[in-house]
């Protein structure tokens, strides 16, 4: 009977340990990074002890809109995005979703808040947003009580709800002290804040470490420091802290199941992101790179499935995706660049086959060129200002109004919107009495390469790019041969008005006749295709003290209908003056430096390198001049 009895005991606590379990790994499974459309580009980086910060827990508590509907709420922070449940059709959605998020000295602290209508079969339809710093949230709310945030219109910023929120952060410390407890609760059945020999005998189990398994009573022993049979949090927290510096007993996270070939930190990190506070609130769904992938409706996950759709950054996907991802230099979140998908697939249809490339070849880039005038005619028309609500409307919450110069009913054209001036002060200069930092020479997704042989490794893939090829033979010095390279993309939404990266005199104009290609991803991506060798250009060489000479190629594109500069032979420039502006169409400037004159930023070189184009606006920092290679500091 007493052998009955404890082995019906010992089914009993496998059994609520099992249960236990499988309602962590259920509840993690939705917001488990890589769980989504996406592979393991959000998974947990190493993380070092300097740069650990902290666990914020952030929860989605609800909203008050101004109209009923069925609401989705996402979270982007860095380059992951989470979203809560579809509300009921109300104008007042509760949510009540959470999500651990882990905070680094040197990484994101801003996290953007997307309100969703979902009304929409393909894709849904954004409302408003909010942006809160996690930090200073907490430093201003050290409670954690329910703060409300103003909902703002991406196009126009008035706000049109009102968001609620509530935020806490542990920091290294705090997550370190609450470790131990969080693992003793697992499998502390009787909620006692202690361990039994057959409690710590499961906990052990859960570890996978089947050494550790193999002597649990010698542990068991070793935890117990007094004597009395039993293990607490201290007693648990002192063992763990030995053995992982010794003898790591953690192969295995208790909650998610994974295997964890991490140090001690990173292990605790990932058990905490795991571990299920018991707040009863929802976990938000995870593996998602941007809040628009995040808000798509059933379609879009249709044609992921049917692979009709791809959606993820970089060279290996890029080329042949539907979407372009890329990375905000200022919030260090993934951003999704809009283009009309019927654009994507002709794009795709001309510049990734062999066979569209011929089409060109034989009398389409005349009539490319033709159609790129007439455009760009049209658009200097009076009645062409009438496309402007529409192209604001379809970039809503990628053209800022507030920095324009003007407002909308002082431009008589498209064109004149178009090449709209920005506000005094609106992009300012880094290290402005510093000649010796270049800085972004657009608005523009960027991509920086130390040397040519990087540009064509992890970017460019036409297989006649030269920089001789981009820089034509008057315009061409052998010392540009093994020199940087920065590419600076410019979409349609963008500001179009181009800067000086450097100071210096301007040497020479060299125009150098040619096609006009799209400067799209899809194409500079395309084996078949020479994009910035083949294309109409101007190239203005700046000679400086700093750098030495630096070539600056500014490049037309389809339906871009000028290139227009303000400056001329002889000028002196600072860096961060105004060169000139591209009228309608997406446009590309190129700066290259010779050999060994620059040292261009960390993080633009480590994107780049993951053919991640990186979103910056005129004036950041691109990089120093050699030796001096110290960053400066600006708010972005």
């Amino acid at each position: 009977m007493g052998n009955g009895n404890s082995t019906e005991a010992k089914e009993s606590r496998r059994s609520k340990m099992r249960q236990k379990i499988q309602n962590f790994r259920s509840r993690r499974r939705l917001s488990r990074p890589g769980s989504g459309s996406v592979s393991g580009l959000v998974s947990q980086r190493s993380v070092s002890a300097d740069d650990f910060a902290g666990i914020a827990l952030l929860t989605l508590i609800g909203a008050e809109m101004k109209f009923k509907d069925k609401w989705l709420a996402c979270v982007s922070f860095g380059e992951q995005t989470f979203r809560s449940q579809i509300s009921d059709s109300t104008e007042k959605p509760i949510w009540n979703s959470e999500k651990k998020l882990l905070l680094e000295k040197n990484g994101p602290s801003l996290a953007r808040i997307s309100v969703f209508e979902t009304n929409r079969l393909s894709k849904n339809n954004i409302v408003g947003y909010c942006e809160l710093d996690l930090l200073e949230f907490v430093v201003q709310e050290p409670d954690s009580a329910c703060k409300s945030f103003d909902l703002l219109d991406p196009a126009s910023s008035n706000v049109v709800g009102s968001m609620f929120v509530s935020c806490s952060v542990e920091d290294p410390v705090e997550t370190e002290t609450c470790f131990a407890k969080r693992i003793l609760s697992i499998v502390d059945y009787d909620e006692d804040g202690k361990l039994s020999f057959s409690e710590f005998s499961d906990l052990v189990n859960a570890f996978g470490n089947i050494v550790a398994a193999n002597k649990k009573e010698e542990l068991f022993k070793a935890a117990d420091l007094n004597g009395d049979g039993v293990v607490t949090i201290d007693e648990l927290a002192a063992l763990l802290a030995v053995q992982q510096e010794q003898e790591p007993i953690i192969n295995s996270c208790p909650v998610c199941g994974e295997a964890l070939q991490l140090d001690k930190l990173n292990a605790m990190i990932h058990m905490t992101l795991c571990f299920d506070e018991g707040t009863g609130n929802q976990t938000m769904t995870g593996g998602f790179l941007t809040d628009r992938q995040a808000s798509y409706g059933w379609m879009f996950k249709l044609s992921e499935w049917t692979h009709l759709s791809t959606y993820d950054v970089g060279l290996n996907t890029g080329s042949s995706a539907s979407h372009i991802v890329v990375i905000d230099r200022k919030t260090k979140r993934l951003v999704e660049e809009l283009i009309d998908s019927k654009i994507v697939m002709s794009m795709r249809a001309i510049y990734q086959s062999k066979i569209g490339l011929r089409l060109m070849d034989q009398g389409a880039k005349e009539i490319l060129q033709n159609l790129s005038e007439k455009q760009g005619k049209k658009m200097n028309t009076v009645e062409s200002a009438q496309n402007i609500p529409s192209f604001l409307e379809f970039f809503k919450d990628q053209i800022n109004m507030a920095e324009v110069k003007y407002p909308l009913d002082h431009f008589k054209t498209f064109n004149e919107f178009f090449v709209r001036e920005l506000k005094p002060g609106a992009r300012p200069i880094a290290c402005m009495d510093q000649d010796d930092v270049a800085v972004s020479a657009a608005d523009c997704r960027l991509m920086a390469f130390q040397s040519v042989d990087d540009s064509t490794r992890f970017w460019i893939k036409g297989r006649k790019f030269s920089i001789k090829g981009l820089l034509g033979n008057d315009a061409q010095s052998d010392a540009f041969l093994d020199g940087s390279l920065v590419i600076f993309r410019l979409a349609p939404q963008d500001y179009h008005r181009f800067h000086s990266p450097v100071s210096g005199v301007i040497e020479k104009f060299v125009n150098v006749s040619g096609s006009l290609y799209t400067v799209n991803p899809i194409a500079v991506n395309s084996k078949y295709c020479n994009v910035f060798t083949e294309n109409k250009r101007t190239i203005v060489i700046i000679s400086t003290a700093e750098f030495g000479k630096v070539a600056f190629v500014a490049i037309g594109a389809t339906m871009v209908g000028s290139i227009t500069f303000v400056r001329q032979e002889g000028d002196h420039v600072k860096k961060g003056d105004e060169l000139g502006y591209f009228s309608f169409g997406g446009s590309t400037v190129i700066s290259v430096f010779e050999k060994d004159s620059i040292k261009i930023d960390e993080d633009l070189l480590a994107n780049s390198a993951r053919s991640l184009e990186t979103l910056v606006t005129v004036g950041m920092q691109l990089g120093v001049s050699f030796p001096k290679i110290e960053n400066c500091v600006i708010e972005p």
